[in-house]
């Protein structure tokens, strides 16, 4: 069965914050399932429709270095988009968005969620 698998215990890291507004736009409305939150990288404020054209997702296990687990391409609109990817037990993601549909290199990002199963 396929589970979130972000909790409240999840380690996460974001490169930039907002104005380092994190009450407002930190990295913890990438996870929220709210509607009216999202996070929000350092430039200036902007709506949404800023997105990457390519994504990567990186992982691995324990120490282990991070490997490459899929590239993605976004589309640049604002309907939900899902990503699938092969399955692969790691411990840490990385997940990088690159090629910025703005000219400043914006992103925004409302919704994240990593979905699988988690291992006994």
């Amino acid at each position: 069965m396929t589970h979130n698998l972000v909790c409240p215990q999840t380690a996460s890291r974001v490169s930039s914050v907002l104005n380092r507004d994190t009450r407002q736009f930190g990295k913890k409305h990438l996870f929220d399932q709210r509607e009216e939150t999202c996070w929000t990288s350092d430039q200036l404020q902007f709506q949404g429709g800023f997105c990457s054209r390519r994504g990567r997702l990186h992982g691995a296990q324990g120490s282990e270095p991070l490997a490459g687990i899929a590239d993605f391409y976004p589309e640049d609109g604002n309907s939900l988009q899902t990503f699938p990817v092969p399955p692969a037990e790691v411990d840490r993601l990385r997940l990088t968005l690159e090629d910025a549909s703005d000219l400043f290199g914006r992103v925004v990002v409302y919704h994240l969620r990593v979905l699988g199963e988690k291992l006994a």
